[in-house]
């Protein structure tokens, strides 16, 4: 399997036993996660051509992509 730029753990470093930890217990963190990590890999297909998609869609995909990141490292923050 091909190594996929933008995941969490490469992302948030510091965080990962942090991140395991919401996963396990925040359902919206989860969610959120698990909504990430689509994105990312249909980003990661998309730009390595395995589903290759218009300009428009990729675009899309990435705001959607770094919507998700951005409040995954609002979660992360502490409080």
């Amino acid at each position: 399997m091909s190594h996929t730029p933008h995941e969490l753990a490469e992302e948030f470093p510091d965080d990962i036993e942090k991140m395991q930890a919401l996963k396990a217990t925040d359902t919206h963190f989860a969610n959120l996660f698990e909504q990430y990590h689509t994105v990312n890999r249909a980003v990661h297909r998309a730009e390595t051509d395995l589903e290759p998609t218009d300009d428009l869609h990729m675009s899309e995909l990435r705001k959607t992509r770094m919507r998700l990141k951005d409040q995954i490292s609002a979660a992360l923050r502490p409080q």
